[in-house]
């Protein structure tokens, strides 16, 4: 049987062995040093992040991880027992015992956060969960985003010279947040309104920028820019926006009549200027008294140098007497607006040369007749009264 003596003996050297260890323990703890040198990290978007840590000395049993975040919100970005690391995390140097330093490659904004490389030991048993042992004071990572290329909109619909009409400029998913936007009339700086940037996402921005543009005349060959400048852009971004794409002038009309005066059934050719407009689809028409006329030749818009386009409809008319003081009527439409018109009249110098030849043969005619008739009353009464003499004559003898 064991006697008292022996068992307290025993219960000694037990004591003195979990003395010991616990000794080497604390020995080995004081000894073991973790280094995680880097505060923060900035990386551009597609880079490669790399993440330093390094080890010392001697520690219990446990695995090494980095972790994203600290607290019931983290999460593991390289376990060192992990049989399934993540694809994008690979160990700068494979195989070390002491190198923990990590690299996450093609760097996404939803990579930013900070980093801790973190020892931890075996449980005692009584959770399955390990402990933190020691870790890293953290890095902070940043991944520098470019903005995407600018959208330039414009309105709708189109408009007429001295409208104002807003234009937007946007762009996205850029990170850090401070972001720079200019606007140029062609070469010419433009005054915008304050740009609106907003969260876009994971860690990224986006940017909203207005201008107002009174149109003018001159702006079918102009153009707008907007101009992007970001920390992550080596030159700005531009987009272009060519303002014929809302502008629209309307044409000045013109009609004239060759001749303006014209003889009875000669040819009035009549002339429809459709002077400076834009863009260039245009329709004419002719009307006699608001009477549909035929034109056999289409005329097709010239561009002018300034970017404006004319057109030159003609349409010829017989002068016969009826069409006297005709109204002749050039009607346009012009990008599908409301159409506009001009007209000029016919008129004939002598409304019917042949006409106005017997009419005045007439009222010759008519004029003579008095006359003509009292000759022939002369007459007779001049062939009576000598036939009267004669008889008279005859009969004394």
């Amino acid at each position: 049987m064991v006697t008292v003596t022996q068992k307290l003996c025993l219960m000694c050297l037990i004591l003195l062995l979990l003395c010991r260890e616990l000794g080497v323990a604390a020995q080995a703890a004081q000894n073991f040093s973790l280094q995680q040198p880097q505060t923060k990290v900035s990386v551009a978007a597609g880079g490669t992040i790399t993440l330093n840590c390094t080890i010392s000395g001697f520690a219990e049993p446990g695995p090494l991880r980095w972790l994203k975040g600290w607290g019931s919100g983290n999460k593991t970005i390289y376990d060192q027992k992990s049989k399934e690391p993540s694809p994008r995390v690979t160990r700068a140097v494979p195989g070390s015992g002491t190198d923990i330093t990590i690299q996450i490659e093609k760097a996404q904004p939803e990579d930013m956060g900070t980093y801790y490389c973190v020892k931890f030991v075996k449980s005692d048993g009584l959770t399955s969960v390990d402990e933190v042992f020691q870790r890293g004071n953290g890095t902070e990572v940043s991944v520098e985003a470019q903005p995407s290329p600018p959208l330039l909109s414009g309105p709708e619909q189109r408009a007429e010279p001295e409208q104002t009409v807003s234009f937007n400029c946007t762009t996205g998913g850029f990170f850090p947040k401070t972001i720079g936007v200019r606007w140029f009339r062609n070469k010419d700086p433009m005054v915008a309104q304050q740009p609106q940037v907003t969260e876009g996402g994971v860690k990224t921005y986006n940017m909203s920028s207005t201008v107002m543009v009174t149109l003018q005349k001159a702006d079918v060959r102009s153009q707008l820019i907007c101009e992007v400048q970001h920390s992550t852009l080596q030159e700005p971004l531009r987009e272009r926006y060519q303002l014929s794409r809302v502008l629209r002038v309307p044409p000045s009309l013109e009609v004239r009549a060759e001749p303006s005066l014209v003889e009875v059934n000669k040819t009035v050719t009549f002339t429809c200027l459709v002077k400076e407009f834009y863009p260039a689809n245009v329709s004419v028409s002719w009307l006699e008294n608001g009477i549909g006329i035929k034109v056999e030749n289409v005329s097709q818009p010239l561009e002018l140098s300034q970017g404006l386009y004319e057109l030159k409809s003609q349409v010829e008319v017989q002068a016969t007497e009826e069409k006297n003081g005709s109204m002749i009527t050039c009607m346009v439409v012009h990008d599908a607006q409301a159409p506009a018109s001009k007209s000029a009249f016919l008129w004939i110098s002598n409304p019917g040369q042949e006409g106005l030849s017997k009419g005045f043969q007439m009222d010759k005619g008519v004029k003579l007749l008095p006359s003509l008739g009292l000759g022939i009353l002369l007459e007779k009464a001049l062939f009576g009264g000598l036939l009267f003499f004669l008889f008279r004559r005859m009969k004394t003898k």
